[in-house]
């Protein structure tokens, strides 16, 4: 028989099938199929059947005795085995190919014919369709409901009724609805519609009509071509708040010391209200052990007090749907005393009854009334017993279960003992409890006889059904209930005997069988299974494929693996019937399984131990009868990264150089990172450290740098750790012995190891020291090494002091040791002795078990259980080994078990999501391990079907919203719900001509939640909003797009303010429009304040258009600078302020990018100042040197500067010559000639700005002139002068000296 398959569609090549699952041949020992739990040697017993090779033999004596059986059992064999015959079936150990059966000669008895027929029967089986788009969309599928409403659907009066039912299916399904089982013909009522591609219901009171009338019990159908699915009978009320009938309540007399109840008796709605009692001024009635409210909402005193009377007492009632309270009109109390004076200091008195004169009575019970009762609850309910008792004094409540304790995980005492609640009940918390009320005067009891009953609950859900034609199947419907639920069938809606006969189907109670399926077959069946106290109704739809073979993984990847590790080469297929896969290497050579390699169920090929050889290209091709598709694998095999010279632990000096070495090999075609840990976090690199490829060095060595150093080697496929401890010693007085001033290093290592007085568990190992180098030994370190499971690694016995040199050393049992030792002083570790001799110590059963386990699943249908192995000193004998058990919590069925010799176990085929009881043991071939702990795990969890709904958003304010919805039920989850999320995207800006990224983003809110809160969002825009589920697996459907707008907000900060001073008397600022306007802006404030150092001045501000962005400040003074703060606004307010400062002035800091780069800016500098009065002096010099020439007679003939300035073509600027002529040589009286030939008065006007702006770059950094003075004259000017000793001002200084 075939099955359809989709191995590895999920890509997980991490199952391994589970030890001894395999169906083994008794006399040969091959398995002909990798996934058969059943064991078929407990069915071919000696003489009855034999596996073989060939199944065309049978029975001569089964044919005689049973023709029938045997002729048909036969035909089906044959036909098996031709059908793997034309699918390209490899003979035996194939799969499920090959499996044959040969008849013995003895005559079977019946019970095995039976038994075989069941098991055929039991190979059929189906799977899941790939999640790849592609095929989703190509196959076609019945309709599944997805979304419906809850059974019991109660509905606000005020709202539109909505009653959702939602489907999916390929072709799309149309919908209808049913009304108290008649058709519901939705055209002829106009209030009625239903949603565009959904069969929900909506149906609107906008334009009048009572929503009273549409209440009763509704079924949606959804139907397709291939079949038909139903909704749950949906049962649609209205919610009722009444109102309290009008009463007159007369006060209420009662002597002081009596108990007294007040009734509330609220008016029935639906939902039932939520009571509490209030004074008619809406003070809370405080509450305590003596006055309390009761479940059934009454109010009871169990004695009452002169001061109750201080106060009225009203009860309300909160309506949930319609969010109303409403109050009853309110008790007054009159309280009967023999002591009418309410004394407050009597009220801490200990004994307030006596000192009132109050007299004591013994308990009795106000509720409930009598010695016994009896309540009835459902499994998973909570159940809540209640007693309240009178007496004086008050008496105190403890309860107790006859027979045994309450349960203390599920139990916890409410309204200060009187009330027992036991949450999620279950059969074991059947049984008669008792509450004890007592005081000083005596005590009273009450029994209640508690009954659970079960609504029917999911042992079996009935799953989808995916064949391939020709196909065997089942569907299963089991629940339990108490009482006993009974299964009713269904067919696309109607009842299954009314459908027409199908001789392809079978009806066994709870199991429908399907035989040779064909495409006619395909349908959607109901199971509905029901007893009083409810019902579960379920759809399975059975879909009938032929598909080709199709790959479903990306084409000739690359893999790279480290040599001698252990790769899977992953190859996820589908086909329908089941493809036949097999792998070959480089294009050739025989199908490879076995040896070296193991190919999985989900296609996955194994390599246990990767070598050098096994590079290549692989080839993986998958077969049915319709075709073949074929995918390959490159595999390049990388050599290890190892590092062989390791850092050692070292001892070091404070202030001293220390270098860890670190040496690594790698493979050369990999990029190799080498990085340093220290105390496992990771090493900054400072300036005092030096990082080199192959070791780390340490200058100037602190306390703060000892510790552990890791390096750590890595590649992208693997790493390599080594670790050594740096210890750094204080400075340390000068030695006063010879002995101390020697070098130290570290100690010789140990040597001459024996072992003596050898134990079952014990053994004394003695060692002779080796030189301790001038450094005394503190420690001696033993370690071991065993052959068994780490053969080759050294491990940490224990430690002894230094003063010893023989220890008794405690061993585990079936340990074959191997010990050294390693001697350690203040500068560090010894090198390890050489190696004891072995010695072997006796076996014995383990003492404990494995650690960490786990239950958890990988896939929605499975369960995989993981352990930490135990070690070679735990495992205490040969063949360690683990007993597996499990079994599902609920249900307290037999415990499932099974032997594993590695860490981990797939159980298969679970339901999704549900709690099993776990243990794991260990064993050896001395015996078990002790008993195990039982662990809860869980099996795999699937994606959630439901979405959250009646999603509620209200707008906080500019950047946040609130959301509530309604949380999804637990069912719908499947799985552990982890959060809620909400998805939302920023559809536009309010804006035009706004671009806004789209981008999605999401807001989380962990746990079960009704409500939370969306900040961070941008304001005065438009978005859309979508909330999920989340467990485990992922997101669940999405619900229904919300729409919503975000108001005006607060504008960003302007950007790219600039401030600019382009001379002392001018700021100018220059701004940008802010990225994010967040709404329309109607301007900009500046403010500015003057300051001077930490002297601030009278702030200022502006306001400026929304289109200005350039500004111009006039400075009071040169000295001051300025602070600037700048926000743009909108209707709301300023948003956030963008702030610069002016510039600095010259003595304060030096020039920044905020000043223009002109001459002005230059002359304000100090140094240019320093620098133009030393050239003043020096040019006052020279003048008077002129003047004491001309004085004598002389003449100094200057000609008159050109009254334009030179430009840059002018060769007497390019030399940095002036001439000098005696043309206009004539000064007025009083008068003076200046440098630039210019006639100024006598009083010096002379400005440094006037020898800052000369010809470009007039002085040197020195203070010294680039161009000099010099003389150009012709023969004419040369004769005609009557002194040509001063020709210049140079020579004139040289005259002067």
């Amino acid at each position: 028989m075939r099955r359809l398959a989709a191995r590895g569609a999920a890509g997980d090549a991490r199952e391994v099938a589970a030890p001894g699952a395999d169906i083994w041949d008794c006399a040969r020992g091959w398995s002909p199929s990798s996934s058969r739990l059943t064991d078929l040697c407990a069915l071919w017993q000696p003489g009855v059947f034999l596996p073989s090779a060939d199944g065309s033999r049978a029975s001569a004596g089964v044919g005689k005795s049973r023709p029938n059986e045997a002729e048909k059992l036969s035909t089906v064999w044959k036909a098996h085995i031709e059908r793997h015959k034309a699918s390209g079936a490899r003979g035996l150990g194939s799969g499920e190919q090959g499996l044959v059966l040969r008849m013995a000669r003895q005559q079977a008895p019946p019970w095995v014919h039976i038994a075989l027929i069941l098991f055929l029967l039991s190979l059929g089986g189906a799977i899941e369709i790939p999640m790849d788009p592609s095929i989703q969309n190509e196959l076609t599928q019945p309709p599944t409901i997805t979304k419906q409403s809850v059974k019991d659907h109660i509905v606000d009066p005020r709202d539109n009724i909505l009653i959702e039912c939602e489907a999916k299916g390929n072709p799309a399904p149309s919908f209808h609805w049913t009304r108290n089982s008649r058709f519901f013909n939705i055209a002829k009522d106009p209030r009625v519609s239903m949603r565009r591609r959904s069969g929900t219901l909506v149906i609107d009171f906008r334009s009048g009509g009572r929503p009273e009338e549409y209440e009763g019990e509704y079924q949606c159908f959804a139907r397709n071509k291939f079949g038909t699915a139903l909704s749950n009978r949906i049962r649609l009320q209205v919610s009722k708040s009444p109102l309290w009938p009008k009463e007159n309540l007369d006060p209420v007399v009662v002597q002081e010391g009596a108990p007294l109840t007040l009734q509330c008796n609220p008016p029935p709605g639906l939902p039932s209200p939520v009571i509490f009692w209030m004074s008619s001024s809406m003070e809370p009635i405080t509450q305590d052990k003596r006055v309390s409210q009761g479940h059934n909402g009454d109010l009871y005193f169990s004695n009452v007090m002169l001061q109750d009377m201080q106060t009225d007492y009203s009860c309300n009632a909160r309506f949930h749907f319609t969010h109303t309270i409403q109050q009853k009109n309110p008790f007054t109390l009159k309280v009967l005393t023999n002591n009418p004076y309410n004394d407050s200091s009597l009220r801490n008195h200990p004994d307030i009854y006596s000192a009132r004169g109050v007299a004591e009575r013994t308990p009795s019970f106000m509720y409930p009334q009598g010695t016994s009762s009896s309540q009835m609850v459902l499994r998973g309910m909570d159940l809540l017993l209640e007693c309240i008792a009178s007496g004086v004094p008050t008496p105190d409540i403890a309860w107790y279960k006859k027979g045994g304790d309450l349960p203390s995980n599920k139990a916890k005492f409410e309204n200060f003992n009187k009330a027992l609640r036991i949450t999620n009940v279950s059969e074991e918390d059947s049984g008669e409890y008792f509450c004890l009320a007592s005081n000083k005067m005596g005590s009273i009891r009450h029994t209640i006889s508690v009954r659970v009953k079960a609504a029917p609950y999911w042992l079996d859900e009935p799953k989808n059904l995916i064949l391939a034609p020709g196909e065997d199947g089942r569907l299963v419907c089991r629940a339990n209930g108490n009482p006993k639920p009974t299964v009713q069938w269904m067919v696309n809606g109607e009842p299954l005997q009314s459908a027409p006969p199908n001789p392809n189907r079978e009806v066994a109670g709870d199991t429908i069988i399907f035989r040779d399926t064909q495409i006619s077959s395909r349908a959607v069946y109901q199971c509905n299974t029901s007893n009083e106290h409810g019902y579960l109704l379920a759809n399975a739809f059975v879909s009938v494929l032929d598909v080709p073979p199709r790959m479903l993984s990306a084409r000739n990847q690359l893999i790279r693996v480290i040599l001698y590790n252990r790769t899977r080469l992953d190859c996820p297929f589908f086909g329908s019937p089941i493809p036949t896969l097999r792998w070959f290497k480089n294009g050739q050579g025989s199908n490879l399984d076995g040896g070296n390699y193991h190919v999985y169920e989900n296609g996955s090929l194994e390599i246990k131990m990767i070598r050098k050889e096994d590079q290549g290209i692989y080839t993986c091709v998958a077969t049915n009868i319709l075709g073949k598709a074929e995918n390959q694998v490159r595999l390049e095999v990388k050599d290890p990264t190892r590092i062989y010279r390791m850092p050692e632990d070292q001892v070091a000096k404070r202030g001293t150089t220390v270098q860890l070495e670190c040496r690594v090999k790698h493979d050369p075609s990999l990029k190799l990172t080498v990085s340093w840990l220290k105390d496992d976090e990771p090493l900054y690199i400072g300036n005092r450290m030096k990082k080199e490829d192959d070791s780390l060095t340490i200058f100037g060595v602190a306390e703060r740098d000892q510790g552990s150093y890791t390096c750590m080697a890595s590649t992208e496929l693997d790493q390599d750790l080594a670790k050594a401890y740096l210890t750094v010693l204080a400075d340390q007085a000068t030695p006063t012995n010879r002995l101390a001033a020697l070098p130290k290093g570290r100690p010789d290592r140990p040597r001459d190891l024996e072992l003596t007085d050898l134990a079952e568990r014990s053994v004394r190992l003695t060692w002779i020291p080796g030189d301790d180098n001038n450094s005394p030994i503190t420690d001696y370190v033993v370690q071991f090494e065993e052959d068994q499971f780490q053969p080759g690694v050294w491990h940490d016995h224990s430690r002894f002091p230094g003063s010893v040199n023989s220890a008794v050393l405690h061993l585990s049992p079936y340990v074959n040791y191997q010990f050294r030792v390693i001697a350690v002083n203040e500068v560090g570790s010894s090198h390890p002795s050489l190696p004891s001799e072995r010695y072997r110590t006796s076996g014995a059963p383990p003492e404990s078990n494995p650690s960490d386990v786990k239950g958890e699943g990988t896939r929605k249908n499975n369960m995989e259980i993981t352990w930490t192995p135990m070690n070679a000193t735990s495992a205490f004998g040969p063949n360690l080994r683990y007993i597996v058990k499990w079994r599902r919590r609920e249900t307290r069925e037999t415990w499932n078990n099974v032997t594993v010799w590695g860490s981990r176990y797939v159980v298969g085929q679970t339901p999704v999501y549900v709690p099993y009881e776990i243990r794991v043991q260990a064993e050896n071939d001395f015996g078990k391990g002790p008993e195990p702990d039982t662990i809860i795990g869980y099996s795999g969890e699937d994606y959630p079907r439901a979405a959250p709904t009646e999603v509620k958003i209200r707008v906080l304010n500019s950047t946040a919203i609130s959301l509530q919805w309604n949380r999804v039920y637990s069912d719908t989850v499947q799985g552990q719900l982890r959060e809620y999320r909400a998805y939302y995207w920023r559809e536009s800006s309010l804006l035009k001509n706004l671009w806004v990224s789209q981008k999605r983003q999401q807001a989380s809110f962990p746990g079960d939640r009704p409500r939370g809160v969306v900040a961070r969002l941008f304001p005065y825009s438009n978005y859309k909003l979508e909330m999920v589920v989340v467990n485990g697996r992922g997101d669940g459907p999405r619900s229904e797009t919300k729409e919503f707008t975000t108001p005006e907000g607060v504008p960003s900060a302007p950007r790219r303010f600039r401030v600019r001073q382009p001379n002392l008397e001018t700021i100018n600022l220059e701004w940008d429009h802010p990225e994010h306007p967040n709404g329309i802006l109607i301007g900009y404030i500046l403010r500015y304040v003057p300051f001077n150092g930490t002297k601030l001045g009278k702030q200022m501000v502006e306001n400026f258009s929304p289109n200005q962005t350039k500004f111009s400040v006039q400075r009071a003074d040169p000295v001051s600078r300025y602070r600037f703060s700048l926000s743009a606004r909108t209707q709301v307010g300023s948003g956030e302020a963008a702030t610069e400062e002016s510039p600095a002035p010259p003595n304060e800091a030096t020039p920044t990018a905020a000043y223009t780069n002109n001459q002005a800016d230059i002359a304000t500098q100090g140094w240019f100042i320093g620098l133009m009065c030393a050239i003043a002096l020096l040019v006052l010099i020279l003048l008077i040197v002129c003047f004491i020439k001309r004085s004598r007679g002389g003449k100094y003939p200057v000609r008159e500067k050109k009254d334009v300035p030179l430009g840059p073509e002018d060769p007497k600027e390019e030399d940095g010559s002036f001439d000098y002529s005696d043309e206009d040589n004539k000064p007025l009286q009083g008068s003076q000639t200046s440098l630039d030939g210019t006639i100024k008065q006598q009083e010096s006007d002379d400005s440094l700005v006037d020898y800052g702006e000369g010809g470009e770059g007039q002085f040197n950094e020195d203070g010294s002139f680039i161009g000099q003075y010099t003389v150009k004259k012709d023969k004419e000017e040369t004769e005609g002068n009557e002194s040509s000793e001063a020709t210049s001002p140079v020579n004139a200084i040289y005259s002067l000296a």
